[in-house]
């Protein structure tokens, strides 16, 4: 172990390769906090090439915080479609009406300003200080914590208090006080394309040479994360309903999974038909024929849906709690990509 560790030569070596290798993203580069805060916000959990085209379509949509504050809900929904984590988009709504109204369309340049906005937490904070403001503050996101762990061989379950803070205290060490915003995206982008989970490129890296983890052998064994709780399966049956030329769909509940987004009436372990038929008849809708229709499988963070489709006809109109659309209509509804082939089988029959 060094007993002086060479935070300047780590952080010349890693602004360095940033400078040379730096990713070429839409948002790279942003002084404007608004841009910078939709891309962190859609980055959260999501890879930066997915993120790419929803970002670009998303401002063309939404070009200023009043513009977003203003927009309805399901249009903000509709436009999030496939990135999933929906409450992101609720309180990048909610944030922006912060913004536009209370704050009189300016973002606070303070970390504690930021964080008073719905949905900002530690990272999104310090990215948008950083980035935008010039603020000496890190942005501690996942690819951050990896390289970090490996560069000071922090040992210990990354999310226990101690840890944190030991990543913290040497994020603050390792920040470039002139070039903060860059320096934050070196270390992101070098956790993205070298310092990855798995088999990292050590070979490629511009400051293995100072790598603690590296020089123990450890970076195989580092971050050190908690086991994963098991992911529960549930069985559903989905009903595409048909009436005339329109079909049935439901809100879900305004908190919870998914919430206030639509879809196909879903329900749990209604595995035979004649349980669908009893399910659907609480809604108030009885059938005239049904036949099984496709399968699919959607697997979220701590559950997995494994659902069988059925092609249903209404003998009527009549429903509570859910209402029958046109295609027009079921095209322009924000639904989770849970629903993905549902929704394609119903557009294909309507």
């Amino acid at each position: 172990m060094r007993s002086i560790l060479p935070y300047q030569q780590m952080r010349r070596a890693i602004l360095a390769w940033h400078d040379r290798s730096a990713r070429d993203l839409p948002w790279r580069g942003q002084r404007d906090p608004y841009r910078i805060w939709v891309s962190e916000i859609m980055l959260q959990q999501t890879r930066a090439e997915t993120v790419i085209p929803y970002y670009l379509r998303f401002l063309e949509h939404y070009p200023t915080v009043e513009a977003l504050a203003s927009a309805p809900e399901e249009a903000l929904l509709k436009d999030w479609e496939g990135l999933g984590y929906y409450s992101r988009a609720r309180n990048l709504h909610r944030a922006a009406q912060m913004v536009a109204g209370e704050l009189g369309g300016r973002f606070p340049q303070t970390v504690q300003g930021l964080r008073a906005l719905p949905g900002v937490g530690a990272y999104t904070a310090g990215a948008v200080a950083s980035m935008a403001f010039g603020l000496p503050e890190p942005a501690i996101d996942g690819n951050q914590v990896r390289v970090l762990s490996r560069l000071f061989a922090i040992q210990g379950e990354i999310q226990s208090p101690p840890v944190k803070k030991r990543l913290r205290e040497q994020a603050l060490l390792l920040l470039d006080r002139e070039r903060p915003g860059d320096f934050n995206q070196a270390l992101m982008g070098l956790g993205a394309l070298i310092c990855l989970p798995r088999n990292p490129k050590c070979s490629g890296c511009p400051a293995a040479h100072l790598c603690l983890a590296k020089a123990q052998e450890l970076q195989g064994q580092l971050p050190q994360t908690a086991p994963k709780a098991g992911q529960r399966v549930e069985r559903r049956a989905v009903a595409l309903v048909f009436w005339e030329d329109k079909v049935l769909v439901r809100q879900r509940p305004d908190k919870g999974l998914l919430a206030r987004m639509w879809e196909f009436p879903h329900f749990l372990q209604a595995e035979s038909g004649a349980a669908l038929e009893e399910a659907l008849a609480e809604m108030g809708v009885a059938l005239r024929g049904r036949r099984t229709g496709p399968q699919a499988r959607h697997v979220f963070t701590h559950l997995i849906w494994e659902m069988t489709g059925y092609i249903c006809r209404a003998a009527s109109g009549q429903v509570q709690g859910g209402r029958y659309v046109d295609r027009e209509q079921l095209a322009a509804l924000p639904m989770a990509s849970a629903h993905r082939v549902y929704r394609e089988e119903a557009m294909s029959r309507l």
